[in-house]
């Protein structure tokens, strides 16, 4: 999972138009093209400053819920700390109504793609009912595929019913991995 690619090549568009605009400005100001690329050096090394301090205040912001305060969340706040989740993984999420959901509890859309996600914060194993329930989903929400995303792990029914069907299972190892990935 990944940023939009339009939102990365906008980001870099951005940062060399503020390295032109910081190249011709320092030309203008001074004359000399030696200070105006001093200048430009300079102006490099606040967009980096910048960027550092994005990405650690990103990195700090995810990092603030580990596994444990998953663990003692609710099954609706679980819910809505995936609806960030994938937003940061640059899908568009849609929360489904939290009773007769039909087998999904979000709705992820990545272009014309859909996935229909069953999220279950379970202090036990999670079973062969939230594969079913997420099979059940597809044709409902007329998706192409669809997650189980647990903070526990699966039985090994659940695990034969996924992967005769192609639903994907992210268990607490995967959910550590899609919050690294953001950070």
């Amino acid at each position: 999972m990944k940023k939009s690619n339009w939102k990365i090549k906008m980001s870099r568009v951005l940062v060399l138009m503020t390295l032109m605009i910081g190249l011709i400005s320092g030309y203008v100001w001074t004359g000399d093209w030696i200070v105006a690329l001093a200048s430009l050096g300079g102006v490099a090394m606040i967009i980096t400053l910048f960027t550092f301090l994005h990405l650690s205040y990103r990195h700090r912001q995810w990092r603030k819920v580990e596994m444990d305060a998953i663990d003692e969340m609710t099954g609706e706040q679980f819910e809505q700390y995936l609806v960030k989740l994938f937003k940061a993984h640059g899908y568009k999420v849609k929360h489904t109504p939290l009773s007769g959901d039909y087998g999904a509890d979000l709705i992820l859309k990545e272009g014309n793609y859909t996935i229909v996600v069953q999220a279950k914060r379970y202090r036990s194993t999670v079973g062969l009912q939230a594969v079913q329930e997420a099979l059940g989903a597809i044709n409902m929400y007329g998706a192409d595929e669809a997650w189980v995303v647990t903070n526990s792990t699966y039985t090994n029914q659940a695990k034969k019913l996924a992967e005769a069907n192609d639903v994907y299972l992210v268990d607490r190892q995967g959910l550590r991995e899609l919050v690294r990935e953001v950070t």
